[in-house]
C-alpha cells in the first residue's frame, strides 16, 4: 500500500480505491490494528478517537458480538446460511470460520461496496470442503444488486438464513430508507430466518457519541446513531431472541470486557422470522 519514491513514501490504493475521501471499512481496519487504511481513514478515525476514546475497544467488542452471534445461530438455532451485509477487510477468525468450526456445511456470503474489500475477497472465500463461502460486491442502498444470482447460486433461499448487519446501518441516512432498504431482503428470507444487528446509539453517552457524529460528519463520512425504539422497529414482524435489544457487550456475554456494558455506546439483537 506504500512505496518509496526519493524522500518520501506514497500511498498507493488498488485499483478502483477512491483515497480521498474515508471509507467505513478502512476505519474500522484501522481501528482493529489493520493495515489496509490511508491517510484519510487514519484522520477520521482518530477524530473519531478524540470524540469517543474507547472507540477501539467499542469496534473490537462489535467482532466478538458477530462471533457469540455465530456459534448461538449455528449451535443452538439449526442454521447453516449467513448472508452478512458490510462485512469490512477480512479480521481473522471471520464469521464462516467460527461457524464451519461447529459445522463444516455452513455457507457464507459476504456483501460489501469498498473495492479494498473485494481485493481481500480471496480471503473470504477460503472455505471448508463441504461448505462454501462467496462475496458479492454490492450495496444494501441497492438490495437488488444483492439477491442475484451470486446469492442464490450459493444460498438455498427456500431454506433459514441468518442476515448479519454489524454497524452497518448506521451508515444509511433516514432519507436512504434504511428501513425499506432493509425489507426488501428480509422478504426474500423464508420462515425461521435470523436477523442479527448492532448499531451505534446516543442513549448512553450523548455527549460523546455527538462529538463524533460531528467528526464524521466533517471528515466526510456518514455516522447515524439511533434510539432503542429506532433500532427495534428494524426486527418489526420478527420475533426477538432473549435477551431481546440491549448494550452488544451484553448479548448473551462470555467474555470478560467491561464491568458496564453500557460502556460500548451500541445496541444489538437478534431475532428470528415467524
Amino acid at each position: 500500500m506504500t512505496r518509496s519514491a526519493g524522500s518520501r513514501t506514497e500511498e498507493v490504493p488498488p485499483t478502483g480505491v477512491d483515497i480521498s475521501v474515508p471509507h467505513s471499512a478502512r476505519v474500522y481496519d484501522w481501528w482493529l490494528g489493520g493495515k489496509d487504511n490511508f491517510a484519510v481513514d487514519r484522520a477520521v478515525g482518530a477524530a473519531l478517537i478524540e470524540a469517543i476514546p474507547t472507540l477501539r475497544m467499542m469496534a473490537a467488542g462489535n467482532r466478538r458480538f458477530v462471533h457469540r452471534v455465530a456459534r448461538y445461530l449455528v449451535a443452538e438455532a439449526g442454521i447453516r446460511q449467513f448472508l452478512d451485509i458490510g462485512t469490512g477487510i477480512p479480521t481473522r477468525p471471520n464469521l464462516h470460520e467460527v461457524a464451519q468450526a461447529l459445522a463444516p456445511e455452513t455457507r457464507v456470503v459476504y456483501v460489501d461496496n469498498d473495492p479494498i474489500v473485494l481485493a481481500h475477497a480471496r480471503a473470504l472465500m477460503i472455505s471448508s470442503e463441504e461448505g462454501r463461502s462467496e462475496y458479492i460486491h454490492a450495496d444494501l442502498r441497492r438490495p437488488e444488486t444483492i439477491l442475484a444470482d451470486r446469492l442464490t447460486g450459493t444460498l438455498d433461499l427456500s431454506r433459514p438464513v441468518a442476515l448479519t448487519l454489524i454497524a452497518v446501518l448506521m451508515l444509511l441516512r433516514d432519507e436512504d430508507e434504511p428501513g425499506e432498504r432493509l425489507r426488501t431482503i428480509t422478504r426474500a428470507l423464508p420462515s425461521g430466518s435470523y436477523l442479527a444487528i448492532t448499531h451505534p446509539t446516543q442513549d448512553f453517552n450523548p455527549s460523546e457519541m455527538g462529538a463524533a457524529v460531528a467528526a464524521a460528519n466533517q471528515g466526510h463520512m456518514t455516522l447515524v446513531p439511533r434510539t432503542r425504539a429506532e433500532v427495534e422497529r428494524f426486527f418489526d414482524g420478527w420475533e426477538l431472541i432473549e435477551p431481546g435489544i440491549v448494550p452488544v457487550m451484553a448479548w448473551r456475554r462470555d467474555d470478560a470486557g467491561p464491568d458496564d456494558p453500557r460502556a460500548a455506546y451500541y445496541w444489538a439483537g437478534v431475532a428470528r422470522k415467524p
